[in-house]
């Protein structure tokens, strides 16, 4: 194969993604061309509804899943978080890269962190995940809607419609932004657990062997253990954007550390989980830890969150 085509949305942060696999695929295969084929996804155009609301993860995918299996493209580079569990019949999982900064992080023009926010605080999300563990953590916040791209939601919150807003410290740090704002705090994990996939980037490949052979130097070892853990845990729970589900998977040396959350959107009913295993068991952790939180009431309490999301938030 002589090019290689990567289909990819518009944002900056998409392009800052496929930029660095074409970059990455080019020196690790010297006369490969790699192209990238931009285009613009339903949850590009959408920006006035919360993702909860009109579909969820596969917003930011299935229009480039719809160009590969045109035969379009041959790989589309993702934030794991943002990817379905399923996949068209065609499309696999091809990649998971080496994770950055897998926090959430607090961003402000006057306060340096959640605990320095007055009562009342205007704090942007549209993350279910994020908006539970806020108003647990402080029930007097106001949690808005932020919709948009990193750069449009940094600019809201210069413009003062925010006191904060909670971004992903990855889609930060690699568009090198965290300078644009007075306070970047990155959220500790024992205060917020990140989205499954979280800092990751997902590379979605036709099944074909010689893509995937040409792709797979890109793969991360422990990013794969640590996400398969998470991503296991949503599947078994059958949890998308439209229930509120934190799980962080974190490998040191040979010991797999794992913590999960679930509840209601307003932080007023969760259950938590954590469990400390071998990595060699991490094929089958995030399935014991999603049937740890079934049988205590998971499923009924996910229904509600799910209800009161469509139905009351945003």
């Amino acid at each position: 194969m002589k090019k290689l085509i990567i289909a990819t949305r518009g944002s900056k942060l998409a392009l800052w993604q496929s930029e660095f696999v074409k970059a990455e695929l080019e020196k690790a295969h010297p006369g490969l061309e790699v192209e990238l084929s931009v285009m613009m996804t339903k949850g590009d155009k959408i920006l006035d509804v919360a993702l909860a609301k009109i579909g969820g993860k596969g917003l930011f995918t299935k229009e480039l899943e719809e160009a590969m299996l045109r035969g379009e493209a041959h790989i589309a580079v993702h934030s794991l978080k943002d990817v379905p569990m399923a996949f068209p019949e065609g499309l696999k999982l091809g990649v998971i890269t080496k994770r950055e900064d897998v926090r959430d992080a607090m961003l402000s023009e006057k306060y340096a962190s959640l605990e320095a926010l007055p009562l009342g605080a205007v704090v942007g999300t549209t993350s279910l995940r994020r908006r539970m563990q806020l108003l647990k953590l402080r029930p007097d916040f106001v949690i808005k809607n932020l919709r948009g791209n990193v750069n449009t939601r940094i600019r809201k919150l210069k413009e003062g419609e925010f006191d904060a807003i909670i971004l992903a410290s990855a889609g930060i740090n690699r568009l090198g932004l965290s300078a644009e704002v007075n306070y970047f705090t990155p959220i500790s994990k024992e205060v917020m657990i990140p989205a499954s996939g979280q800092a990751a980037l997902g590379i979605e490949i036709v099944c074909d062997a010689e893509v995937e052979r040409l792709v797979s130097v890109l793969n991360d070892e422990d990013a794969i253990i640590e996400t398969r853990v998470e991503r296991d845990f949503v599947t078994v729970l059958e949890g998308g954007c439209q229930v509120p589900i934190g799980v962080n998977a974190e490998l040191c040396g040979d010991a797999l550390h794992v913590k999960a959350i679930l509840g209601l959107p307003d932080g007023s009913e969760m259950l938590s989980e954590a469990i400390t295993t071998t990595r060699a068991e991490y094929a089958s952790v995030g399935k014991a830890l999603a049937q740890k939180v079934l049988d205590r009431g998971a499923k009924a309490l996910l229904e509600r969150a799910e209800q009161i999301a469509l139905n009351e938030i945003f």
